[in-house]
């Protein structure tokens, strides 16, 4: 289980259906599930989970590939990251692509999942804009073939949870057939953990703009707001453009928005001044919608 210190050791069941999967978890209600283990072998080896059984889901073959449902995309939970990043994938979801390709390096994409990025739920997931913006849906499976439909924004912000027994087998994504960008900002040169990263989908269909921000708070945003005010000037039946000044203007509008200023002190009413660091992170997030927005529309 660790290089770092010694365990006893845990019982491990490897089912080869999602229904063993799920029959195995409710029979022990305590034991964990794995499937990449990027996340999960972290914290045992620092000692932060000390999990008493494993299920693994390396042999649950309908978890680990996707197909056409719909007009959506059924991405199985334990589909890789370097899976999504080929290039017949990238095609139909560029967004989900290119954040799953600038997830880290060949070792972790070739281990960690979908379903993983979201279980763990960390800010900078990388793929948890992607499907913010979306609007994704997850399907749970639970005992005797239970099957439920979760919005991807409540797991995240923790209005649903999953019950005893219950597995993330799916990600039900919505196929726009439109661009869609992902880009981000690291703090090192190479593949790094996001400072900020922005998701942006065009919805010719609803005539709409998405826009997420991940890596800046616990949960990806959505400025909704400013998706619906830039919306309103794309021409949507010409060349889907918006005149120059608007893509800095939508900049600056999602970053205000999920960076907004302090509330005023209300003993004095004086609003205080952003820290430096807060100032350079809404300037990146400017930057990253603006040019995402862009490019999308480009």
């Amino acid at each position: 289980m660790s290089t770092h210190a010694p365990h006893t050791a845990q019982p491990v069941t490897l089912p080869a259906t999602l229904d063993e999967a799920v029959a195995a978890l409710a029979a022990q209600p305590a034991a964990v599930p794995v499937a990449g283990g990027t996340d999960l072998m972290g914290s045992v080896n620092g000692g932060l989970l000390r999990p008493t059984a494993l299920v693994g889901l390396g042999r649950v073959a309908e978890l680990r590939g996707w197909e056409y449902r719909d007009g959506h995309a059924l991405l199985g939970a334990c589909l890789t990251l370097a899976r999504m990043g080929r290039p017949d994938f990238a095609v139909l979801m560029p967004a989900l692509a290119a954040a799953a390709r600038s997830a880290g390096p060949p070792q972790i994409l070739n281990a960690g999942t979908l379903g993983g990025n979201v279980i763990t739920g960390a800010p900078s997931g990388d793929t948890l804009p992607v499907l913010a913006a979306l609007e994704a849906e997850l399907v749970v499976a639970g005992p005797d073939g239970a099957r439920r439909e979760v919005p991807v924004s409540e797991l995240l912000v923790g209005r649903e949870h999953l019950r005893p027994g219950e597995l993330l087998a799916y990600a039900r994504v919505p196929l726009l057939h439109a661009p869609q960008t992902f880009l981000k900002a690291t703090g090192r040169t190479g593949p790094g953990r996001a400072v900020a990263s922005v998701a942006v989908a065009l919805d010719p269909a609803r005539r709409e703009v998405r826009c997420a921000v991940g890596a800046i708070a616990q949960v990806p945003l959505r400025p909704l707001e400013a998706e619906a005010w830039i919306a309103s000037l794309v021409d949507w039946d010409g060349a889907r453009t918006v005149p120059p000044e608007a893509l800095a203007a939508f900049g600056d509008y999602v970053a205000t928005a999920c960076i907004p200023d302090p509330e005023p002190d209300p003993a004095t009413g004086e609003v205080a001044a952003l820290s430096a660091g807060l100032l350079q992170l809404r300037r990146t997030v400017a930057a990253l919608a603006r040019r995402g927005l862009g490019r999308a529309l480009s």
